[in-house]
């Protein structure tokens, strides 16, 4: 069985316009983070599936000041850090991570060997 991929995520410069774009494009509502630098707003996957109950929650939000921006998935795994490591020693690139940005969060972003971002994220420990 393989590890699933749970949220999307869509990082740019001006994440209320881009919010605005996927609001009217795919009828998404965000529930938005005030305050942060990154201006997160969050889709819920209750609120983001078919028919048959297919679908993930993800985010839109802002970069650091000079980032261009990234559009990416967070895949679950055990072990942010260990994946992490093997991302590595596969070929790919650590760029940011483990870290946790809120209590019971841990997360990680790597580049795959064609430089692509891909996120990692553990899931909350019971």
């Amino acid at each position: 069985m393989g590890q699933p991929v749970v949220h999307f995520e869509v990082v740019g410069k001006d994440a209320k316009k881009l919010r605005d774009f996927y609001s009217e494009l795919a009828g998404w509502k965000f529930d938005v983070f005030e305050g942060g630098p990154t201006d997160y707003g969050v889709v819920s996957r209750e609120d983001n599936t078919n028919s048959e109950g297919v679908g993930i929650g993800g985010g839109v939000g802002n970069g650091p000041e000079g980032y261009e921006g990234h559009v990416t998935f967070y895949i679950e795994v055990p072990d942010v850090g260990a994946a992490l490591d093997q991302a590595e020693n596969l070929g790919g690139q650590k760029l940011m991570g483990p870290d946790s940005p809120m209590e019971g969060l841990t997360i990680g972003l790597f580049s795959d060997p064609e430089g692509h971002v891909v996120g990692l994220v553990e899931p909350p420990q019971s």
